[in-house]
């Protein structure tokens, strides 16, 4: 048995290959940007880059929460305890905070909500930049809705505030100059 293969132009070839990578791109953009637009109401996630070091984009998230009205309760190193598991990695922090009063008042009045509080934005330093990252007020009202029998206006508007501020708090540090 006589196997015939018929030589194909090599720009024929570079054109099909072009054209399969293009339509799998195609493909790829689309299955990524599915889950944001289902998700684009209730992002899980607020993030922000600042150009400065770490150091400087630090003082400025401190100051610029205080600047919201917010007590700062801890600011957790996180590196330490990833070289220690054996990961290389730069500079990175937890700054917890919030308002003294909700903090003792909000978990009484919904148990549910302990976890999320205090408030907590994420700091690292990436290269040349440094990254904030928060997890949305706005997520947390809609998980803790869908779980609850609550729809409680007072709880809404401080998922708001939060929301309002968390954003206000990192955009203020993303443009640093």
């Amino acid at each position: 048995m006589k196997l015939c293969l018929k030589k194909v132009p090599f720009k024929v070839m570079r054109m099909k290959n072009l054209f399969y990578k293009l339509l799998l791109n195609g493909f790829v953009v689309v299955f990524m940007l599915l889950p944001i637009t289902l998700q684009a109401e209730h992002q899980k996630l607020i993030m922000g880059r600042s150009s400065e070091a770490f150091p400087e984009t630090m003082s400025a998230l401190q100051e610029e929460i205080k600047k919201a009205g917010y007590t700062i309760s801890i600011v957790q190193r996180v590196d330490i305890g990833l070289s220690g598991m054996g990961f290389e990695t730069d500079k990175y922090r937890v700054v917890f905070f919030g308002k003294p009063e909700e903090i003792k008042s909000l978990p009484k009045k919904y148990p549910k909500l302990t976890p999320y509080l205090p408030l907590a934005i994420t700091i690292f330093a990436e290269n040349e930049e440094t990254i904030l990252a928060a997890m949305s007020p706005g997520y947390i009202e809609h998980a803790y809705i869908k779980n609850s029998d609550s729809s409680d206006a007072e709880l809404q508007a401080i998922f708001l505030r939060w929301q309002k501020d968390i954003e206000l708090i990192i955009e203020n540090v993303g443009q640093l100059e």
